[in-house]
């Protein structure tokens, strides 16, 4: 044999032990420090967030030697880690890594039998039998776990283009045999109104709104379309609202259905308006809900958009409306009203952000219900002003003709800019002293027609609207608006056009201009002249007082910094917006767009608060609430 010469063994013998101390570098096992949000994505990653198992499921296929075979053949693992959990050797991890790998394997093939089966797995997982263990609360996957059944839901019951839900009764695959499926009728109907189409939304973005409200919970969120059972007259629910719904899919013993090829399953569907919360295996459990994305969803259509500037130029383009005065959710006995009115060139979609925020506060919810009133904006206020009345007079005579819900008696309006001067208009008793300001001759003593001396009559003498107990004024131009003394409000004024019966009464006026202290043309401006400083009928409206037993408050937005006297909101003065004998004046620096600003709701929400907690001591009230809660304590400058 031949022999290495002893320099070359010491040299191999130094490249051995070189190698050794470098490779102890990198041991086999080890750490390495990276930032928190690396490591919670190795820690958090899922089927839903990563696009990948988590790593708790990882280590429940390593356990039972399924992870190549997963890689290999999902199909076939998801059967095979099914079998070793009905066998009795596996527990929770088995269900909610089961849930896990059918959701994925969906999402990848499409294959609607395996988002149902992970809806049904990741409800064994949640509700097991009694005596069986349940997850711990701080058990990261029990919200995967609600999230997966919710999507389950969705995907297992998607329509053919999957833009809605179908839920029907019937005998519906999963990857291990069938679910029995039965469908509760009741939920599809409510009050007046079946539900007509679902719209999932637990899987949309929201823009434009400021905040967006998701309530963690079981169920699948939807959006639900209604009509009509009967045909409606007057206050209706709006045309095209939808109700936030969340569907849940029960089993009852859900573990033991699971070593049977056929299951047997139940569908309820649930108003989250009504309800919060159902009972599951003995627990109340909360309902999932995103009434913001629903809200979202049906203020995305362009009509609602494109009728503010066709409403303020179209004087009749609000009669091709069902009603001018619409709610959101139906007519509930013991809540008050509380009705937005817009201000011009506007719509009740601009109250979007104060209506979201206001609707995710129970304190209001339980209490209130919200109607919208929506008009021509370029018709003449008090015009338009005397069809908010009747709408609201109509209202309550179809919604209670006995009179025996004292809560539609504790309305509160609320009117931004020009729908500021038609709330103002249902709490005062103007007499003679509008006509008085506008006119030589006494009333009856003017050549009018009987129909047009008594529409003219409605209009102008006003008495207070017994129902309404508070009004809100927010950036309102009680004084009137400087932009509109601008020439260019003479040049939008011939665009506009007004009722037949406002042009035939104008031009009846017109006829005998000795009759009248101002210029009957100027009629023809509509609102434009409505709104105009110094406007006898303005001036006469801004000094008259509130009625008695009614409460007002008013909200000013001030531009900038600078001293509040001397500001405005770029559309109004505040020495315009400033009237005598309210409650409460609120400065918010804003511009006259305000109803989203954060501060403005707040104040509004304390408003509400304070007027629920009044009326608890004039009517009987289930929850009392307190009089202020958490909205700010309101700024009266004198």
């Amino acid at each position: 044999m031949k022999r290495w010469p002893a320099r070359h063994l010491a040299y191999a013998l130094c490249c051995i032990i070189w190698l050794l101390l470098a490779s102890g570098c990198e041991t086999p096992v080890g750490v390495e420090r990276v930032d928190a949000s690396t490591a919670q994505h190795q820690l958090t990653a899922n089927a839903l967030t990563a696009d990948e198992l988590s790593p708790s499921a990882r280590n429940v296929l390593r356990r039972w030697v399924l992870l190549e075979r997963y890689d290999d053949d999902p199909a076939g693992a998801i059967a095979a880690l099914h079998t070793i959990a009905i066998s009795g050797r596996g527990d929770q991890d088995e269900l909610i890594t089961l849930a896990e790998m059918s959701y994925l394997y969906a999402d990848k093939t499409h294959q609607r039998p395996y988002y149902l089966g992970a809806a049904v797995y990741s409800f064994a997982f949640l509700f097991p039998e009694k005596g069986l263990q349940s997850p711990s609360p701080y058990d990261p996957r029990l919200r995967l776990a609600a999230d997966l059944y919710n999507l389950g839901i969705i995907h297992a019951f998607a329509s053919a283009d999957d833009t809605t839900v179908e839920f029907k009764s019937g005998n519906y695959q999963v990857p291990f045999g069938w679910v029995q499926v039965a469908v509760n009728p009741s939920g599809f109907e409510w009050h007046n109104r079946r539900v007509v189409a679902l719209t999932p939304v637990a899987e949309v973005v929201v823009r434009g709104l400021a905040n967006r409200y998701r309530h963690p919970g079981i169920g699948a969120p939807l959006a639900a379309a209604t009509e009509p059972i009967v045909a409606e007259r007057g206050i209706q629910v709006a045309q095209r609202m939808k109700l936030p719904m969340t569907a849940v899919l029960r089993l009852d013993m859900p573990r033991r259905q699971l070593v049977q090829q056929q299951l047997h399953a139940t569908l309820d569907l649930y108003n989250t308006h009504d309800v919060d919360s159902t009972a599951i295996a003995g627990k109340t459990v909360p309902l999932e809900a995103d009434e913001t994305a629903v809200l979202a969803y049906v203020l995305a259509s362009p009509e609602i958009w494109e009728r503010e500037f066709k409403a303020f130029f179209s004087g009749v383009f609000s009669e091709s409306t069902p009603t001018q005065l619409a709610a959101i959710d139906a007519y509930r006995p013991g809540r008050i009203p509380v009705v937005f009115v817009h201000g011009t060139a506007s719509s009740a979609g601009r109250w979007a952000d104060m209506v979201n925020d206001l609707l995710d506060d129970p304190r209001i919810r339980d209490r209130y219900q919200f109607w919208f009133f929506t008009y021509d904006t370029g018709n003449p206020v008090l015009y338009s002003a005397a069809l908010l009345r009747e709408a609201l007079r109509e209202a309550v005579h179809k919604l209670d003709p006995a009179g025996i819900d004292p809560a539609l008696s504790e309305m509160v309006v609320i009117g931004h800019s020009q729908g500021g001067l038609l709330a103002k208009a249902l709490v005062v008793d103007t007499g003679d002293r509008i006509w008085d300001a506008v006119a030589y001759k006494p009333f009856e003593e003017v050549n009018l027609s009987p129909e047009r001396r008594e529409l003219l009559r409605r209009t102008l003498f006003i008495k207070p609207l017994p129902y309404v107990r508070r009004v809100v004024f927010i950036a309102t131009p009680h004084h009137g608006s400087y932009l509109t003394e601008y020439p260019i409000t003479e040049l939008l004024g011939r665009f506009l056009t007004l009722p037949l019966r406002i042009v035939q009464i104008g031009a009846d006026l017109a006829h005998n201009p000795g009759d009248l202290k101002v210029d009957p043309s100027k009629l023809g401006l509509g609102s434009l002249f409505g709104m105009t400083p110094n406007n006898p009928v303005l001036e006469t409206m801004a000094t008259m007082p509130i009625a008695p037993g009614v409460h007002a408050h008013s909200i000013i937005a001030v531009k900038g910094n600078g001293a509040v006297e001397a500001g405005n909101d770029g559309v109004v003065e505040y020495s315009s917006a400033h009237i005598e004998g309210v409650d409460s004046e609120y400065i918010v620096r804003s511009t006259h767009s305000t109803q989203s600003n954060p501060y403005t709701i707040e104040e509004v929400r304390r408003i509400l608060l304070l007027h629920a907690a009044e009326v608890c001591t004039r009517i009987a009230c289930d929850k009392p609430l307190p009089p202020s809660g958490s909205g700010m304590q309101a700024l009266t400058l004198r």
